[in-house]
């Protein structure tokens, strides 16, 4: 379970040969990524946006800054959560899963997101290692929360630029990180 746990947030390309090996990514990979988009998609609506979620987008926007949600989901995923963020006027654009080949860590769907902001000024906001090295590999800073279970030194220790406790706080402290 630890071993599980360490990699959530990593993209599910990725995810079972970290956790399983190459092996077993070789002969069940596909099957195994089947199975977990069936599990969540039968849970994702217990789901819930979490606290300062829209609040945040909608100052971020206020700044007039570009929004662009840059996501290891598949398109179907992201749709619904937005419906569950209710921030669909407040972003100016995403990507998925379906957009790249791979996943984080790996910068492409950060790059797909970028190339959709129309800018490479930008900060990354995450919530675990694999946000902050994603941005690093795309050449950004990232600013996380420690909404991934990850914790504000293990974030730190792997290059976030700022850690905070919450959507509401970090929304709260936006003029003393990179996104100010």
């Amino acid at each position: 379970m630890w071993r599980c746990h360490r990699h959530i947030g990593m993209g599910g390309d990725e995810l079972v040969r970290a956790v399983a090996g190459d092996e077993v990514e070789e002969r069940l990979g596909g099957a195994l990524r089947d199975a977990s988009r069936d599990e969540f998609r039968a849970l994702r609506a217990e789901c819930t946006a979490l606290e300062g979620a829209r609040e945040l987008c909608a100052e971020l926007r206020r700044r007039g800054l570009a929004v662009v949600l840059a996501s290891s989901a598949g398109q179907d995923d992201l749709d619904h959560f937005l419906d569950v963020l209710d921030a669909r006027e407040l972003v100016d654009g995403w990507t998925t899963a379906d957009d790249v080949e791979r996943s984080k860590p790996h910068p492409d769907i950060v790059e797909a997101a970028l190339e959709r902001a129309g800018t490479r000024d930008a900060v990354m906001v995450g919530d675990s290692r694999w946000d902050v090295e994603a941005a690093a590999n795309a050449g950004l800073a990232a600013v996380c929360v420690i909404t991934g279970g990850w914790s504000r030194q293990e974030l730190r220790d792997h290059g976030a630029a700022a850690v905070f406790e919450s959507l509401v706080e970090l929304r709260e402290n936006l003029d003393h990180t990179p996104l100010g």
